[in-house]
């Protein structure tokens, strides 16, 4: 039996991990490796990106904006650090670059300004705050910035860590304390106006303001709350906000939740997105449009795609990006034909989480934005008429080598017990069925497995690892997953942990059917609610050889009261955490510990706010207690999941450990000790068998 070392800096494991990122990134050299942010001159010739450049292993990866010229795809970056810059944005006359950098303090980010040229580099006046997004108005003379108050949490899809407070040095014995109301917290919106080198705060004392945007030359349309607590995003309302007063009039209310709000040029008309949501930041629905002067809320159709981005391209032209079951979707609605275009799609590439695209001239649909996949490294390109052309790849030297790893790349489509289609992604290694094969359950859970290039985060370089080693890997995107319209995305809603259940262990029966799996040898990971399904499949399903979770949640009362989105949990458990007989207790994992046998890796991030690393010692300890063997880490500078290096390499050579440990990557032909549950078995202890029964073996 292994021993889970503390250091495991001189394992083959690790070294092997290192050399990958090494290898790909080539950290020190300048070599852009990957883009998450993408603008267009007006005159359509060049493109700014934020570029990803590893300057050492010792840290995050920075980001540094750089220009491409459309034409021949040449790429220089413009900004050299310290630290990061993001946040890259043409103004109008496609002149000059505003971004935000942390150049001056890290994690305090203000506002810059450059030329085109990348000459005559300067600061905006600072805020007081740090600045998460900004916008240029139509006329190019003032930018709209979203500011967060120095203390405010990030969100949980940006690391879910708390923001230092004051630059001031504070003696280390003092306490932190908190009262649930600080003002501190609070994110409002700032104008900087150019003609003057002035930047004024719009006096909103009583809203926070989570997102906003230009709405016409004097106001602006803000996703508001009336508290400034995490939680709070989740019943956010839409308000128009006049810039210069503050007065405020509320434009639209949702049962669900609204994000990537965006209006015509002068102020008439706003598009929102509409969509049952499980983190801040990642939205993906039902788009509407609203007339500003009646209230008006059309509803759009778009062909069943889940739109993920918004930004109009005239007074009558929307562009949209968005995502369709399998396939990545750009999209134009023009308000005045009401009129939807599909302009391009596919079930190969994938564009980011935030969907990095930006409209390209005045051609219906036309663009340029970044796509990556999971055998395709990240690459700048364009569509025009809708004709996909690659501008600039940002594959290295070693990218043919990883590529070569993934013998297979399939999209699946299975039933869960109730009848509903289940769709993911199977990828196969080289040799012969039956595969060892772990089981990655995503975030969310309203979010989905997409093609990504793996040779970027832990997690990935673990696949990429296990892959080599001739071990399996099955993406699910169960009910709830983005991409399958908003109905799709309700049935979580209030039953986490429930037939979200099913539609997993169903997926591992597909295959197993079909003989690509091998059933003594699977296992199972997952970062926040796949962290959280981990820890809950292993108690309700004995199949699994070995589990990795990450960034649990496995005490669902513990969790609504220390984490700092309580209210996540009272919308997908739709129950009271103070009645014993609630979904809290019945969802746990905790509380259903004593029936599990999987061997798990717990890890967490100390400095996680999302899902606290309590949760992870709480399962750690249940599983102990009951004889299974269990193993904890806690990464002492990381948040919502694992982000930095070289943790990022620590956790890849972890994981590999532990499934090559529990899970060989080739048979022995030794028997391995599975136990099988059956429908009976579940039923005296109380495992979800009305959802099960249909298929659990008898």
């Amino acid at each position: 039996m292994t021993k889970m070392k503390r250091d495991l800096r001189g394992t083959p494991e690790f070294h092997e991990a290192e050399e990958i990122v090494r290898r790909l990134f080539q950290p020190g050299v300048g070599l852009i490796v990957d883009a998450v942010e993408i603008d267009v001159s007006s005159d359509g010739l060049r493109a700014v990106v934020t570029g990803v450049v590893m300057d050492n292993l010792e840290e995050e990866p920075g980001r540094r904006i750089c220009l491409v010229d459309l034409r021949d795809g040449t790429t220089r970056p413009l900004t050299f650090g310290p630290n990061s810059d993001h946040g890259c944005k043409f103004s109008p006359d496609g002149k000059s670059i505003a971004f935000l950098s942390d150049r001056a303090n890290k994690g305090d980010f203000q506002l810059y300004l450059l030329d085109v040229d990348g000459r005559g580099g300067r600061a905006a006046p600072r805020v007081d705050g740090w600045i998460e997004y900004l916008h240029w108005s139509v006329d190019g003379s003032q930018i709209l910035l979203g500011v967060a108050g120095h203390g405010a949490d990030a969100s949980g899809a940006h690391g879910a860590v708390t923001s230092k407070q004051s630059e001031a040095t504070i003696p280390l014995w003092m306490p932190d304390v908190e009262i649930g109301d600080e003002e501190f917290r609070r994110r409002s919106v700032w104008i900087y106006d150019l003609r003057d080198d002035r930047v004024m705060r719009t006096p909103t004392p009583d809203i926070n303001v989570w997102e906003a945007n230009w709405c016409g030359p004097a106001s602006v349309v803000a996703v508001t709350s009336p508290d400034a607590d995490e939680g709070a995003w989740y019943s956010a309302a839409l308000d128009l906000i006049d810039k210069e007063t503050g007065r405020t009039r509320r434009i639209y209310e949702s049962g669900d939740q609204i994000g990537w709000p965006s209006a015509d040029p002068a102020g008439t008309k706003i598009a929102v997105v509409e969509a049952v949501c499980s983190d801040r930041w990642i939205v993906a629905g039902e788009l509407r449009i609203i007339d500003v002067q009646t209230g008006q809320v059309k509803g759009i159709p778009t062909n069943g795609a889940d739109v993920t981005h918004t930004r109009w391209r005239g007074p009558e032209r929307v562009f949209l990006g968005a995502h369709r079951g399998f396939e990545t979707v750009v999209l134009e609605y023009d308000t005045a034909k009401d009129k939807l275009t599909e302009c391009w799609s596919s079930n190969e590439l994938a564009i980011g989480r935030f969907f990095p695209a930006a409209p390209l001239g005045e051609g219906v649909g036309d663009c340029v934005l970044i796509a990556e996949s999971y055998k395709h490294p990240p690459e700048i390109a364009a569509i025009k008429d809708r004709s996909y052309s690659v501008v600039r790849s940002l594959a290295g030297s070693y990218c043919d080598e990883i590529r070569d790893r993934i013998n297979k790349v399939e999209p699946l489509s299975w039933l869960a017990p109730d009848g509903l289609e289940i769709q993911g992604w199977l990828l196969l290694p080289k040799g012969s069925c039956p595969f060892p094969l772990v089981m990655h359950v995503h975030g969310g859970p309203v979010t989905s497995s997409r093609p990504q290039w793996f040779g970027k985060s832990g997690t990935g370089l673990a696949y990429l690892m296990l892959l080599k080693r001739g071990y399996a890997i099955l993406l699910p995107n169960p009910r709830g997953s983005s991409g399958r319209g908003l109905e799709y995305a309700r049935k979580v809603k209030g039953d986490i942990n429930g037939k979200d259940t099913y539609d997993l262990l169903s997926g591992l029966d597909h295959l197993l059917e079909r003989g690509i799996a091998d059933p003594v040898r699977i296992g199972v990971t997952g970062t926040s609610y796949g962290g959280n399904m981990t820890s809950w499949l292993i108690t309700q399903d004995q199949r699994f050889a070995a589990a990795v979770s990450i960034a649990t949640h496995a005490n669902q009362v513990s969790q609504h009261l220390v984490s700092n989105i309580p209210d996540f949990d009272a919308l997908f458990l739709a129950d009271k955490y103070d009645n014993p007989n609630s979904r809290y207790f019945e969802r746990s994992a905790i509380m259903h510990a004593s029936k599990a046998i999987t061997p798990c890796l717990n890890i967490g991030g100390a400095l996680d706010r999302c899902t606290p690393p309590s949760q992870t010692v709480e399962f750690h300890n249940a599983l102990r207690e009951h004889g299974v063997k269990s193993a904890l880490v806690i990464y002492p500078q990381e948040g919502h999941g694992v982000r930095g290096y070289p943790a990022s390499i620590d956790l890849a050579a972890r994981m590999i450990r532990w499934f090559e440990e529990h899970i060989p990557a080739r048979n022995t032909d030794q028997p391995v000790a599975i136990k099988r549950r059956t429908a009976n078995a579940c039923r005296e202890m109380d495992i979800l068998c009305a959802d099960a029964s249909s298929y659990l073996p008898q």
